[in-house]
């Protein structure tokens, strides 16, 4: 386990979260979870390493009294973990979840409720959230319950979404007096069409997982209480591929996303020679040859 993760994690974490949890713990216990042992604890976060190989960061927003509401002191500890997981070379694939009642219900309004607009223009308000969509590492969102508002962009900047059966999704602000403002306008009308998020954006209302589903915002939808081990397996087969290629693979996915097609197609040809600098790339092609199992080692 890298030592910056070390410093950041201990049990008490874990253990405030299974203390403060809405619903009762996952009926078997994560695989090989395995908590950090040193440093100090997060206040709104449980996080902890697990997988066979110890090869998934987990990451559970952990203010249930608030619904996991995005206080700024929860999204700045979410930063310190990310980071934290980035750098930690046992880690291929991070997986964010909440509990099963609210994935997140929102930013924190009454932190906000004051705030003036030369605070929020000075101030660079919810600049700072951005961190998550410039993780390199593959994230997966896995959502339970509410995810409006801050919830709902904090799972878009996230690379797949899985949903239990029960979650909702919606973009609220204008039911405030206000607008999304952490990419609600923009990575909802890229993921589901710009009639589907125009109506949720100008009347505030909700959809379901099936619906997520339909529109193409989730990837796919389980009972809530196999969610996790879902969202958890899938980030398993994530990290037992080459770790260097899946972070090119997930900035060409991205360009596609955020770019022209022209630029796109650039951005993957520059991107797929790049792998023929890699141990990985002459393992993986190698391995196919000899029909074994391909042993990936970049990082």
């Amino acid at each position: 386990m890298a030592a910056s993760l070390r410093a950041l994690l201990r049990p008490a974490a874990a253990a405030a979260a299974r203390r403060h949890a809405l619903v009762p713990p996952p009926p078997r216990p994560l695989l090989g979870a395995r908590a950090c042992s040193a440093g100090a604890p997060f206040q709104y976060l449980a996080v902890q390493k697990t997988g066979a190989r110890q090869s998934v960061g987990l990451i559970q927003l952990n203010r249930p009294q608030a619904l996991n509401a995005l206080c700024e002191g929860l999204m700045q500890e979410l930063r310190r973990a990310l980071e934290a997981l980035e750098s930690d070379p046992e880690v291929g694939a991070i997986v964010i979840t909440g509990s099963q009642k609210a994935f997140a219900a929102g930013a924190d309004i009454k932190e906000m409720q004051n705030k003036t607009f030369q605070e929020c223009y000075s101030g660079g308000f919810l600049a700072g959230w951005d961190k998550v969509s410039t993780v390199r590492k593959p994230i997966i969102a896995a959502v339970n319950g509410y995810a409006l508002g801050g919830g709902c962009e904090l799972a878009m900047m996230c690379d797949i979404i899985y949903a239990g059966e029960k979650a909702q999704f919606g973009q609220p602000e204008i039911l405030l007096g206000t607008i999304p403002g952490a990419g609600g306008t923009q990575r909802l009308t890229r993921a589901v069409g710009k009639s589907l998020a125009m109506e949720m954006v100008l009347t505030g209302d909700r959809i379901s997982a099936a619906e997520a589903k339909e529109a193409g915002l989730v990837s796919k939808v389980f009972p809530a209480e196999k969610l996790l081990d879902a969202a958890i397996s899938c980030a398993e087969k994530i990290a037992s591929n080459s770790k260097l290629v899946a972070a090119m693979a997930k900035e060409s996915v991205n360009a596609a996303f955020e770019t022209t097609l022209a630029e796109g197609n650039r951005t993957e040809k520059r991107l797929f020679y790049a792998t023929f600098a890699t141990g990985d790339r002459k393992e993986g092609m190698t391995a196919f040859v000899e029909k074994r199992k391909a042993n990936f080692t970049d990082s």
